[in-house]
Protein backbone atom coordinates (compact mmCIF):
# COMPACT_ATOMS: atom_id res chain seq x y z
CA UNK A 1 0.00 0.00 0.00
CA UNK A 2 2.94 2.42 0.81
CA UNK A 3 5.31 3.60 -1.30
CA UNK A 4 7.93 4.22 0.97
CA UNK A 5 8.41 6.65 3.74
CA UNK A 6 7.02 4.71 6.70
CA UNK A 7 7.59 5.11 10.30
CA UNK A 8 7.14 2.88 13.14
CA UNK A 9 5.69 4.18 16.64
CA UNK A 10 5.33 1.06 19.13
CA UNK A 11 3.07 1.79 21.98
CA UNK A 12 1.86 -0.09 25.36
CA UNK A 13 -1.48 -1.93 23.69
CA UNK A 14 -1.08 -0.69 20.40
CA UNK A 15 1.68 -0.75 17.16
CA UNK A 16 1.41 3.07 15.20
CA UNK A 17 2.63 3.05 11.15
CA UNK A 18 2.52 6.38 9.59
CA UNK A 19 2.75 6.10 5.84
CA UNK A 20 3.97 9.57 3.94
CA UNK A 21 4.61 9.26 -0.33
CA UNK A 22 1.09 7.22 -0.69
CA UNK A 23 -0.21 6.26 -4.28
CA UNK A 24 -2.77 9.26 -3.57
CA UNK A 25 -0.58 11.63 -2.21
CA UNK A 26 -2.20 11.65 1.22
CA UNK A 27 -0.58 10.23 4.52
CA UNK A 28 -2.44 8.05 6.31
CA UNK A 29 -2.12 6.84 9.58
CA UNK A 30 -3.01 2.89 10.42
CA UNK A 31 -3.56 2.00 14.05
CA UNK A 32 -3.18 -1.76 15.01
CA UNK A 33 -3.99 -3.26 17.71
CA UNK A 34 -1.52 -5.72 19.49
CA UNK A 35 -2.93 -9.26 20.41
CA UNK A 36 -1.54 -12.32 21.37
CA UNK A 37 -3.11 -14.24 18.46
CA UNK A 38 -1.36 -14.16 15.31
CA UNK A 39 -2.67 -13.37 11.93
CA UNK A 40 0.55 -12.56 9.87
CA UNK A 41 3.52 -14.25 8.92
CA UNK A 42 6.78 -12.89 7.35
CA UNK A 43 8.19 -14.02 3.90
CA UNK A 44 10.18 -17.17 6.08
CA UNK A 45 7.12 -17.88 7.67
CA UNK A 46 7.90 -16.23 10.90
CA UNK A 47 5.32 -14.96 12.69
CA UNK A 48 5.80 -11.40 14.35
CA UNK A 49 5.84 -10.75 18.08
CA UNK A 50 2.49 -9.05 17.94
CA UNK A 51 -0.66 -9.51 15.16
CA UNK A 52 -1.36 -6.48 13.38
CA UNK A 53 -5.19 -5.80 13.15
CA UNK A 54 -6.13 -3.08 11.36
CA UNK A 55 -8.75 -0.91 13.65
CA UNK A 56 -8.88 2.76 11.83
CA UNK A 57 -7.86 4.79 9.23
CA UNK A 58 -7.62 8.84 9.38
CA UNK A 59 -7.38 10.48 6.32
CA UNK A 60 -8.05 14.23 6.99
CA UNK A 61 -8.21 16.59 3.78
CA UNK A 62 -5.69 19.83 5.10
CA UNK A 63 -8.09 22.85 5.51
CA UNK A 64 -6.56 25.12 3.14
CA UNK A 65 -7.73 22.53 0.59
CA UNK A 66 -11.44 22.54 2.17
CA UNK A 67 -11.08 26.51 1.13
CA UNK A 68 -10.70 25.44 -2.37
CA UNK A 69 -13.17 23.40 -2.93
CA UNK A 70 -16.37 26.23 -3.41
CA UNK A 71 -13.64 27.97 -5.89
CA UNK A 72 -13.66 24.94 -8.37
CA UNK A 73 -17.45 24.40 -7.70
CA UNK A 74 -18.13 28.32 -8.96
CA UNK A 75 -16.08 27.58 -11.65
CA UNK A 76 -18.00 24.35 -12.67
CA UNK A 77 -21.17 25.94 -12.32
CA UNK A 78 -19.82 29.10 -14.83
CA UNK A 79 -18.78 26.24 -17.13
CA UNK A 80 -22.49 25.17 -17.15
CA UNK A 81 -23.45 28.13 -17.88
CA UNK A 82 -21.18 28.39 -20.67
CA UNK A 83 -22.47 24.86 -22.04
CA UNK A 84 -19.40 23.10 -21.47
CA UNK A 85 -19.62 19.12 -20.42
CA UNK A 86 -15.76 18.48 -19.95
CA UNK A 87 -12.92 19.88 -18.73
CA UNK A 88 -9.69 18.96 -17.63
CA UNK A 89 -7.30 19.55 -14.55
CA UNK A 90 -5.42 22.14 -16.72
CA UNK A 91 -8.31 23.65 -18.01
CA UNK A 92 -9.73 24.03 -14.48
CA UNK A 93 -6.94 25.02 -12.90
CA UNK A 94 -6.09 28.36 -15.43
CA UNK A 95 -9.61 29.60 -14.24
CA UNK A 96 -8.50 30.04 -10.78
CA UNK A 97 -4.77 30.13 -10.81
CA UNK A 98 -4.32 26.65 -9.46
CA UNK A 99 -2.09 24.23 -11.23
CA UNK A 100 -3.44 20.86 -12.78
CA UNK A 101 -1.40 18.78 -10.42
CA UNK A 102 -2.70 20.82 -7.33
CA UNK A 103 -5.94 20.23 -8.25
CA UNK A 104 -5.75 16.44 -8.90
CA UNK A 105 -4.00 15.89 -5.26
CA UNK A 106 -7.21 18.20 -4.36
CA UNK A 107 -9.59 15.93 -5.32
CA UNK A 108 -7.76 12.89 -4.75
CA UNK A 109 -8.60 13.44 -0.93
CA UNK A 110 -12.67 12.48 -1.79
CA UNK A 111 -12.04 9.75 -4.04
CA UNK A 112 -11.39 8.97 -7.94
CA UNK A 113 -12.63 11.83 -10.91
CA UNK A 114 -12.50 12.07 -14.32
CA UNK A 115 -10.57 10.13 -16.42
CA UNK A 116 -6.72 10.33 -17.59
CA UNK A 117 -6.85 11.69 -21.24
CA UNK A 118 -10.88 12.68 -21.24
CA UNK A 119 -10.80 15.06 -18.12
CA UNK A 120 -13.73 15.71 -15.68
CA UNK A 121 -17.46 15.54 -16.79
CA UNK A 122 -18.05 19.00 -15.23
CA UNK A 123 -21.73 18.02 -13.96
CA UNK A 124 -20.59 14.86 -12.55
CA UNK A 125 -17.99 16.98 -10.67
CA UNK A 126 -19.67 20.05 -9.26
CA UNK A 127 -22.44 17.25 -8.05
CA UNK A 128 -20.14 15.57 -5.77
CA UNK A 129 -18.01 18.53 -4.78
CA UNK A 130 -21.30 20.02 -3.93
CA UNK A 131 -22.19 17.21 -2.03
CA UNK A 132 -19.05 17.04 -0.61
CA UNK A 133 -19.46 20.09 0.84
CA UNK A 134 -22.97 19.34 2.29
CA UNK A 135 -24.67 21.69 -0.36
CA UNK A 136 -27.20 19.02 -0.80
CA UNK A 137 -29.51 20.60 1.38
CA UNK A 138 -30.18 24.27 2.45
CA UNK A 139 -28.07 25.95 5.26
CA UNK A 140 -30.29 28.63 7.56
CA UNK A 141 -28.20 31.40 8.85
CA UNK A 142 -28.28 33.89 11.53
CA UNK A 143 -27.09 37.03 11.06
CA UNK A 144 -26.50 39.37 14.20
CA UNK A 145 -25.33 43.02 13.52
CA UNK A 146 -27.72 44.85 11.36
CA UNK A 147 -25.85 47.96 10.29
CA UNK A 148 -25.37 49.36 6.60
CA UNK A 149 -23.04 45.57 6.17
CA UNK A 150 -25.42 43.48 8.03
CA UNK A 151 -28.74 45.09 6.06
CA UNK A 152 -26.15 44.00 2.72
CA UNK A 153 -25.89 40.70 3.73
CA UNK A 154 -29.08 40.26 4.67
CA UNK A 155 -30.71 41.31 0.92
CA UNK A 156 -28.18 39.47 -1.09
CA UNK A 157 -29.75 37.00 -3.27
CA UNK A 158 -26.75 35.05 -4.21
CA UNK A 159 -27.10 33.20 -0.69
CA UNK A 160 -30.02 31.20 -1.35
CA UNK A 161 -28.53 30.51 -4.62
CA UNK A 162 -26.19 27.98 -3.44
CA UNK A 163 -27.29 26.28 -0.35
CA UNK A 164 -27.47 29.44 2.28
CA UNK A 165 -30.44 31.06 3.50
CA UNK A 166 -30.76 33.72 5.85
CA UNK A 167 -32.97 32.79 8.35
CA UNK A 168 -33.22 35.22 11.36
CA UNK A 169 -32.08 38.57 12.01
CA UNK A 170 -31.03 40.10 15.25
CA UNK A 171 -29.37 43.18 16.66
CA UNK A 172 -29.48 45.54 20.30
CA UNK A 173 -30.31 48.36 18.64
CA UNK A 174 -34.23 49.54 19.75
CA UNK A 175 -34.47 51.61 16.53
CA UNK A 176 -34.05 48.83 14.50
CA UNK A 177 -35.87 46.05 16.17
CA UNK A 178 -39.21 44.94 15.02
CA UNK A 179 -38.12 46.54 11.83
CA UNK A 180 -38.58 43.85 8.03
CA UNK A 181 -35.64 43.23 5.57
CA UNK A 182 -36.71 40.76 3.20
CA UNK A 183 -39.82 39.70 5.17
CA UNK A 184 -37.94 38.66 8.57
CA UNK A 185 -38.16 41.03 11.36
CA UNK A 186 -35.18 42.16 13.36
CA UNK A 187 -35.51 40.41 16.47
CA UNK A 188 -33.68 41.67 20.00
CA UNK A 189 -30.16 39.96 20.09
CA UNK A 190 -31.20 39.24 23.97
CA UNK A 191 -33.00 36.58 21.92
CA UNK A 192 -30.04 34.97 20.22
CA UNK A 193 -30.23 31.79 22.06
CA UNK A 194 -33.67 31.13 22.44
CA UNK A 195 -34.66 31.62 18.79
CA UNK A 196 -31.53 29.52 17.65
CA UNK A 197 -32.44 26.50 19.20
CA UNK A 198 -35.81 26.23 18.60
CA UNK A 199 -34.87 26.50 14.75
CA UNK A 200 -31.75 24.23 15.09
CA UNK A 201 -29.53 26.79 13.31
CA UNK A 202 -25.64 25.54 13.35
CA UNK A 203 -24.36 28.84 11.05
CA UNK A 204 -24.46 32.48 11.67
CA UNK A 205 -22.40 35.55 10.84
CA UNK A 206 -21.60 38.66 12.70
CA UNK A 207 -21.61 41.44 11.43
CA UNK A 208 -21.27 43.92 15.00
CA UNK A 209 -19.00 46.25 15.81
CA UNK A 210 -15.50 45.17 17.22
CA UNK A 211 -16.28 46.15 20.77
CA UNK A 212 -19.67 43.68 20.80
CA UNK A 213 -18.42 40.57 18.59
CA UNK A 214 -16.52 38.60 21.35
CA UNK A 215 -20.13 39.26 23.83
CA UNK A 216 -22.50 37.79 20.05
CA UNK A 217 -19.60 35.27 19.94
CA UNK A 218 -20.43 33.91 23.07
CA UNK A 219 -23.76 34.05 22.83
CA UNK A 220 -23.63 32.06 19.93
CA UNK A 221 -21.69 29.18 20.66
CA UNK A 222 -23.90 29.53 24.50
CA UNK A 223 -26.92 28.14 21.78
CA UNK A 224 -24.93 25.87 19.90
CA UNK A 225 -23.94 27.73 16.44
CA UNK A 226 -21.00 25.46 15.24
CA UNK A 227 -19.75 27.69 12.50
CA UNK A 228 -19.29 31.30 12.61
CA UNK A 229 -18.50 33.77 9.91
CA UNK A 230 -16.79 36.63 11.34
CA UNK A 231 -17.00 40.22 9.77
CA UNK A 232 -15.89 42.45 12.66
CA UNK A 233 -12.30 43.76 12.63
CA UNK A 234 -11.21 41.86 15.25
CA UNK A 235 -10.36 38.14 16.00
CA UNK A 236 -13.13 36.50 17.93
CA UNK A 237 -11.93 33.17 20.62
CA UNK A 238 -14.21 30.07 20.39
CA UNK A 239 -13.92 27.02 21.33
CA UNK A 240 -12.14 23.76 19.47
CA UNK A 241 -15.25 22.41 18.33
CA UNK A 242 -16.27 25.70 16.46
CA UNK A 243 -15.68 27.04 13.22
CA UNK A 244 -14.50 30.63 12.58
CA UNK A 245 -13.79 32.43 9.01
CA UNK A 246 -12.84 36.27 9.51
CA UNK A 247 -13.58 38.55 6.55
CA UNK A 248 -11.58 42.10 7.57
CA UNK A 249 -11.51 44.19 4.02
CA UNK A 250 -9.38 47.13 5.64
CA UNK A 251 -6.61 44.17 6.66
CA UNK A 252 -6.53 42.83 3.08
CA UNK A 253 -6.45 46.01 1.65
CA UNK A 254 -3.33 46.80 3.87
CA UNK A 255 -1.79 43.86 2.71
CA UNK A 256 -2.02 45.18 -0.71
CA UNK A 257 -0.56 48.47 -0.10
CA UNK A 258 2.72 47.16 1.08
CA UNK A 259 3.31 46.05 -2.44
CA UNK A 260 2.74 49.21 -3.63
CA UNK A 261 4.46 51.32 -0.79
CA UNK A 262 7.50 49.31 -1.92
CA UNK A 263 6.85 50.29 -5.88
CA UNK A 264 6.79 53.50 -4.74
CA UNK A 265 10.16 53.64 -2.89
CA UNK A 266 11.85 51.88 -5.81
CA UNK A 267 10.65 54.72 -7.97
CA UNK A 268 11.44 57.30 -6.47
Amino acid sequence: MCGGGCRYYSMRNSFLVVCDNLDNRASLVLHFTKSTSFLFADHRGRRPRYSEACVDRIETPPDVVIRRLPLYARSLRYLLQEDVRSVSSQELGERINVTAAQIRKDLSYFGEFGKQGIGYDVEKLLNQIERILGLNQEWPVALIGIGHLGEAIARYEGFRRQGIRIAVLFDSDPAKIGAEINGLTILDDAQIERVTREQGLKLAIIAVPASRAQEVADMLVAAGIRAILNYAPVVIQVPENVWVRHIDPVAVLHSMTYYLAREEDRES
